[in-house]
């Protein structure tokens, strides 16, 4: 037997008094979660959910995610976490596409009306039985006490869905041994320990925070701090207050807590983790001089429950590195053909251990083309040093062929981004008549740079080959993102 509930059940018994969730002045200790997960799974089964259902949940972070999440896998069902910011009809695809029995969700704010997007999505999916409203008048009439479903190691635990860049979104199957194992393995790599506060504004519905934070923290009795929706100054803020020692989070949010206007010590800030996306050196070296910490930069994937590699703490961290692969994992570099590429060449990355998912719900075709004996492609292009250090290259779907040249945008971005003037930039290829793609750099200045067109263009012309410079600048004021922080590279295309 083997539940991803038994991270936050064995914290309860061995730590019950202990804060297990911050937001405000709200405090719940770790026998107060552990006790209404056991009424939300006490809800679940009275209403008919049987172990291995699918059950769906859209909330933003607060403490009834954890206590929703991990009462689903209590009862035995299979958690299926949704994007805070779908609307109506990609609710309904997702509640279709899982075939899931129950739907959680959160009534949300003016801003983000979640609870009437989820009731409309709800009410065009009528194989989905129950909706439940976030809110703890939903399960507080049940019981406190509640035995867990004896899973196996195998069992799907988790379904979380890839954002959908090259098509509808695809559910990967996530089993209780690739949670936990990730899990316990992000505990060890960063030396996770119960007297550890989190600051977690990273969505908990991403497998980012989900299992870096709160999975392994649970797991470690660890406190974790939420922030419902990131603001640089109040992260700050509130990394202060609650005297945070763990914080992880996507490049652009690195970007905003340099440029928030707020005042910082950094005394109890120990570990400072980046992934979701490349990491541009410029940024590491600012926050080095800022903050007085070294992020250690990783990557990972849905598909890899997440992590797959890590600068390790202990030994040397490369500045633009994605770092080693941790406990457990292999990585190599591929050809079109699977064939693998010697080091310093570019391949595709392939990620073989306990991390790799089972395969995409109910798409056995995208299963077949994505492993192959036991090894997943990435679809990320990246280079491997001497050292077996790895290195992004970019995504293969980002790639700019232009006039028969490859190039790859990240390269260029690292570039661009030790430009005095430059705050922020995202490079993408736009389509041109003779050339097939032309680069184009979207960019924030920093404030009060006179940085012209012209200038940057000439710039970068002195800095790159003549088949990579960017011919097209476009200043903006702000970058469209995802959810998670990550630059919406397609809405710039």
């Amino acid at each position: 037997m083997l539940n991803l509930a038994l991270l936050l059940e064995d914290s309860a018994q061995r730590l019950p008094d202990r804060d297990a969730v911050v937001l405000g002045d709200a405090r719940l200790s770790y026998a107060a979660v552990d006790a209404a997960a056991n009424q939300v799974a006490n809800l679940l089964v009275a209403s008919g959910v049987l172990p291995g259902d699918r059950v769906a949940v859209s909330c933003v972070n607060v403490p009834h995610f954890p206590i929703v999440y991990f009462g689903i896998l209590k009862a035995g069902a299979v958690v299926v976490p949704l994007n805070v910011l779908l609307k109506s009809r990609e609710i309904a695809y997702h509640l279709r596409d899982s075939g899931a029995k129950a739907y959680f969700c959160f009534e949300g704010t003016a801003e983000l009306p979640l609870g009437a997007e989820g009731r409309a999505g709800f009410a065009d999916v009528p194989s989905c039985e129950h909706l439940f409203a976030i809110d703890s008048h939903t399960w507080s009439d049940r019981p406190t006490d509640f035995e867990t479903a004896a899973t196996e190691a195998t069992d799907t635990a988790v379904i979380l869905y890839t954002s959908g860049t090259t098509g509808q979104p695809k559910g990967a199957e996530l089993s209780h041994a690739n949670m936990v194992l990730n899990a316990v393995t992000c505990h060890r790599l960063f030396g996770v320990v119960e007297h550890d506060v989190h600051l977690i504004t990273l969505p908990l519905f991403h497998s980012f925070g989900q299992t870096v934070q709160m999975n392994a923290g649970f797991g470690a009795g660890a406190t974790l701090v939420l922030l419902p929706r990131f603001d640089p100054a109040e992260a700050l803020a509130t990394m202060q207050r609650e005297r945070v020692t763990f914080f992880a989070g996507v490049p652009t949010m690195y970007w905003g807590l340099l440029n928030a206007e707020a005042s910082f010590d950094p005394t109890d800030l120990r570990m400072a983790v980046s992934g979701g996306a490349a990491l541009p050196v410029e940024i590491i070296e600012q926050v080095r001089e800022s903050f007085g910490v070294e992020i250690r930069e990783g990557y990972g994937l849905s598909e890899t429950s997440p992590v797959a590699t890590f600068n390790h703490p202990g030994r040397e961290a490369k500045p633009g590195s994605i770092g080693q692969p941790v406990w457990g994992i292999e990585l190599k570099l591929v050809d079109g053909d699977w064939n693998e590429v010697p080091d310093g060449e570019a391949g595709e990355i392939a990620i073989r251990g306990h991390n790799v998912m089972k395969g995409y719900l109910g798409r056995h075709d995208a299963t077949a083309e994505a492993i192959r004996d036991g090894w997943f492609r990435t679809g990320d292009v990246g280079r491997r040093d001497a050292d077996g250090y790895y290195y992004i290259v970019d995504r293969a779907k980002d790639m700019i062929v232009r006039g028969g040249f490859n190039v790859y945008p990240r390269e260029l971005e690292e570039v661009i981004m030790t430009h005095s003037g430059v705050s922020l930039v995202a490079v993408v290829g736009v389509p041109h008549d003779s050339h097939g793609e032309e680069v184009k750099a979207y960019v924030i200045r920093k404030p009060d740079a006179a940085l012209t067109e012209d200038a940057l263009v000439a710039w970068c012309k002195e800095n790159m080959a003549g088949y990579k410079y960017p011919r097209v600048v476009e200043f903006r004021d702000a970058l469209p993102m995802t959810a998670t922080g990550k630059i919406l590279k397609r809405e710039l295309r």
